[in-house]
C-alpha cells in the first residue's frame, strides 16, 4: 500500500489501496460518534448497514449532484443535530465526487469544523474530487459556489471500487486523469494509452500532481487554479446540461476547448491541441459541444470562482506540463475557439 502526504492547513495521508470496511473500522474507533455519508443505492451495494453499531449512523443521500442543494444541506444539519455529533466525532463521506464534496462541507460548517474522511468510489473521486480541502454545494447560479476548504483527516483509495464502475464512469474519470498528465505530468499521458493495464500508476500519479499543487497552494491565491484547467468551460456546460452529463464529461469538452483556446492565442501547437482530442476520444469522451450554447455558456462562466469582474479568466497551456493563465482573451478569440468544437 502507498500513501501520499498533502501539506494544507494540516497535513493528512491519501492512502492507495486499501480497504474501504478496514479503514472505516480504524475510524470509528477513533472518535466516540460517526456519521456515514453515502448514496442509498452504494449503501445497499456494499451492506453498509453491517458496519452499523449504536455509534454509528447511516445517511443516504441522493446520487450526483442532487445531494449537493442548500435544500438538501439543511436535512444534512439536522440530521448531524438529531444524531448529537460533538467536536470529537467525525464524518465519513462514502460515494463520488458530490458525496465527498457534500460530507466535507457538512463537516465544514457544523460546529465550525468537525473532522471527515473521504472514501471515493469513483475514478474521478480518487484523482481528484477527494483530495485537496475543496468542498461545497451548488446554487442556482453555478457549480460549488458555496463552499469552504476544509481538508479530509483521511483519504482511503480502495481498488476494488475500480471493479463497480460502469464504462461510462471509468471513461469518465479519465479525463481528469488526462488533465493531470496535460497540466504537470507528461508520462501520465503515455500511461493513459492503455489505461486498464496501468490503472494504479495512473492513480498514484494523478494524486501526486494534485498532492503538490495543493500542498504549495491550499486556498488557491494562485498556483492551484492550474487543477481547473478545462473546468471554466466544463462547469458551464454541467450546469447548462442540469448535470445530466457525467463531470468528466463536461470537463472533457473544456479541456479541448482550453486546448484551442491557448492555440488561437498562440500559446499552444496543433500537434498538442490534437492529442487532447485523440486520448479523449478514446475513452468515448465529447470533445464537440452546441455552436448555438455559446451566449449562455458566456453567462454561465462569468460566473465562475475565477472570473475578475467582468474579465473571463481561463487556465491554458503553452506546452505540456506548462499551464499559463489567459487574462486578457478577447470575445473574439474565445468565439474562434468555440467554433472549433462546435458542432
Amino acid at each position: 500500500m502507498n500513501s501520499i502526504r498533502v501539506r494544507a492547513e494540516s497535513e493528512y495521508l491519501v492512502h492507495l489501496d486499501k480497504s474501504w470496511r478496514a479503514a472505516v473500522g480504524e475510524i470509528v474507533d477513533k472518535h466516540n460518534k460517526t456519521m456515514l455519508i453515502i448514496p442509498k443505492e452504494l449503501g445497499e451495494r456494499f451492506q453498509v448497514n453491517s458496519l452499523l453499531s449504536s455509534n454509528i449512523a447511516l445517511i443516504e443521500v441522493p446520487s450526483g449532484e442532487a445531494a449537493k442543494s442548500p435544500e438538501f444541506l439543511l436535512k444534512m444539519w439536522e440530521a448531524c443535530g438529531e444524531f448529537g455529533l460533538t467536536r470529537s466525532d467525525c464524518i465519513i463521506g462514502i460515494g463520488g465526487g458530490s458525496t465527498t464534496d457534500l460530507a466535507g462541507f457538512v463537516a465544514a460548517s457544523w460546529l465550525r469544523g468537525i473532522a471527515w474522511h473521504a472514501i471515493p468510489t469513483s475514478l474521478a473521486g480518487m484523482v481528484d474530487a477527494a483530495i485537496g480541502g475543496k468542498t461545497g454545494i451548488n446554487s442556482a447560479h453555478g457549480k460549488n459556489l458555496i463552499g469552504a476548504f476544509h481538508s479530509p483527516a483521511s483519504v482511503i483509495i480502495d481498488f476494488d471500487f475500480l471493479e463497480t464502475l460502469s464504462v461510462r464512469d471509468f471513461n469518465a474519470g479519465m479525463a481528469e486523469i488526462i488533465k493531470a498528465g496535460f497540466i504537470s505530468d507528461p508520462q501520465i499521458l503515455d500511461l493513459a494509452r492503455d489505461a486498464r493495464s496501468n490503472i494504479g500508476d495512473l492513480i498514484l500519479r494523478s494524486v501526486s500532481v494534485k498532492a503538490e499543487v495543493v500542498s504549495a497552494d491550499f486556498r488557491e491565491s494562485r498556483l492551484r487554479e492550474i487543477l481547473n484547467y478545462g473546468h471554466t468551460l466544463g462547469h458551464a456546460v454541467e450546469k447548462l446540461e442540469d448535470y445530466k452529463l457525467r463531470h468528466g464529461e463536461a470537463v472533457s469538452i473544456g479541456l479541448v476547448f482550453a486546448a484551442e483556446l491557448s492555440n488561437v492565442v498562440g500559446k499552444l501547437s496543433p500537434t498538442v491541441v490534437d492529442l487532447h482530442r485523440e486520448l479523449l476520444q478514446k475513452y468515448e469522451l465529447p470533445i464537440t459541444y452546441t455552436r448555438s450554447a455559446l451566449p449562455e455558456l458566456l453567462g454561465l462562466m462569468a460566473g465562475d470562482k475565477k472570473s475578475r469582474g467582468s474579465e473571463l479568466r481561463f487556465i491554458g497551456l503553452e506546452g505540456i506540463g506548462k499551464p499559463i493563465w489567459l487574462e486578457e482573451v478577447t470575445r473574439d478569440q474565445i468565439a474562434t475557439a468555440y467554433e472549433r468544437i462546435s458542432i
